[in-house]
């Protein structure tokens, strides 16, 4: 397959690398300058530029959205996601690929009371940033609907992996504190499964449907902190808010990756976060890191 992989960062790099190697023709697009590795092509190109996209070499088989703000405010959200998803559609509408695959995240989910929530579960934010981030699946549905265009939409929980993961890291800095009595829900997902399952919505996913990306275990923050204090030798985190973290903690759910494991078949590398970060803890021991 020919495939277009739109924002080759943390996820999006390696996807392309994984894709090149499985022996399909890749090209990776950042808005900045890069150097393709691994059998991957390397455009420039900023998506939410028309004219940017206008220049891409289309056709494409596969075409792969996994850009990221990297200011995080609400309106980058709408320039990246919101204006960046319009002009692909813009560009694609003729040289339609045979799979569209947008990569966006769970937290269109607000649940706040621990109840397990699936791919019909509602969806409807609190945070703009998530709400933007909604208006954009709706966005693609809808031309599902109206030009049975294929795209498949992932939502894509918490991604740790090599150098990433927000709480261990502030954990391994001393400077995590757990919310209230630490019951709040995480849900998580290994980089490597989150490429996992883009190659798997590739290959059979089905246009106009929702998968969640998340691994099996959502757990307790407690219980989280409990198994790498057990395992580093720390001491646990103490009980607050943390600066900074009570706009991040206002839901509490527990994700349901079902619906991926039997529509796709698809079978995690990384099941729960104790795999996942006894990998990472080993390779950061093997660096002299810990």
């Amino acid at each position: 397959m020919r495939a277009l992989v739109v924002g080759c960062g943390y996820v999006g790099y390696r996807l392309a690398v994984s894709l090149a190697g499985l022996g399909h023709e890749v090209f990776g697009v950042r808005r900045s300058a890069f150097e393709g590795e691994g059998g991957v092509q390397a455009l420039v190109c900023d998506i939410t530029k028309a004219e940017d996209v206008k220049k891409l070499p289309l056709p494409f088989d596969w075409v792969v959205n996994t850009v990221s703000s990297t200011k995080g405010g609400a309106e980058d959200y709408r320039r990246v996601y919101g204006e960046g998803t319009k002009h692909l559609l813009e560009a694609l509408a003729e040289a339609r690929p045979k799979k569209y695959v947008h990569v966006g995240s769970t937290s269109v989910y607000a649940q706040n009371d621990g109840s397990v929530v699936k791919e019909t579960s509602p969806a409807e934010p609190l945070a703009e940033t998530s709400r933007i981030l909604a208006g954009v699946e709706r966005e693609l549905l809808d031309a599902v609907k109206r030009n049975k265009f294929p795209a498949v939409l992932l939502r894509v929980a918490g991604i740790y992996g090599p150098e990433r993961g927000h709480l261990f890291h502030q954990y391994l800095r001393d400077e995590a504190v757990m919310d209230g009595q630490g019951e709040r829900l995480i849900n998580m997902v290994h980089r490597d499964d989150v490429v996992g399952a883009i190659i798997a919505a590739l290959k059979s996913g089905r246009p106009g449907e929702i998968y969640n990306v998340v691994d099996d275990e959502p757990v307790a923050q407690i219980h989280f902190y409990r198994w790498l204090s057990e395992t580093l030798g720390k001491n646990m985190p103490p009980f607050g808010a943390a600066p900074g973290e009570r706009k991040r903690g206002v839901t509490s759910k527990r994700i349901s990756n079902r619906k991926l494991k039997m529509e796709l078949g698809y079978q995690f590398r990384y099941p729960t976060f104790r795999q996942g970060y006894t990998a990472e803890i080993q390779r950061l021991q093997d660096a002299g890191k810990l």
